[in-house]
């Protein structure tokens, strides 16, 4: 029935997806906004559950930041 070089068949629906499948289906893809916090001690807004850009976490410092060399001139 088939010969060797002709396409493969491709899955077809039988019938329509209605509105209402559609919207189920989308139910779950939303977006989430990042839910953030303020930190106690810096008053720094960051990532939940996340350590700040200066090290901290929860209030305290728990990643010693390297101190920034002057440029060379």
């Amino acid at each position: 029935m088939h010969a060797p070089l002709m396409e493969a068949e491709m899955a077809v629906q039988k019938s329509r997806k209605t509105p209402s499948k559609r919207g189920m289906r989308r139910s779950h893809q939303k977006n989430i906004e990042p839910s953030l916090s303020i930190d106690p001690s810096t008053g720094e807004t960051h990532l939940r559950h996340q350590v700040t850009a200066d090290g901290f976490y929860r209030g305290k410092q728990v990643i010693e930041r390297p101190a920034e060399e002057e440029e060379q001139e």
